[in-house]
């Protein structure tokens, strides 16, 4: 049970001792996956890769959680 504590101590404070978030965690995976399609699909605004990331959630019943990021970019790329 201590080292489950442990563990989500971790993944909540930086090693500069700044508590984050679980959801700015989350925000930072969007933004790298946002940056990732950005770059791939250097033709496409950042409204429409906004916009497929949003329909692969609506595909996959509202929820992005549970899907690899690469599995995300992937059904997105498709989208584009």
């Amino acid at each position: 049970e201590n080292s489950l504590q442990k563990t989500s101590i971790c993944s909540s404070v930086k090693s500069s001792g700044i508590f984050v978030s679980p959801y700015a965690l989350n925000l930072s995976s969007f933004t790298k996956l946002i940056r990732r399609l950005q770059t791939k699909h250097p033709g496409f605004s950042r409204g429409e890769i906004v916009g497929a990331v949003q329909e692969v959630r609506r595909m996959n019943k509202g929820v992005l959680s549970g899907l690899a990021i690469s599995s995300i970019e992937e059904k997105a790329s498709a989208i584009l």
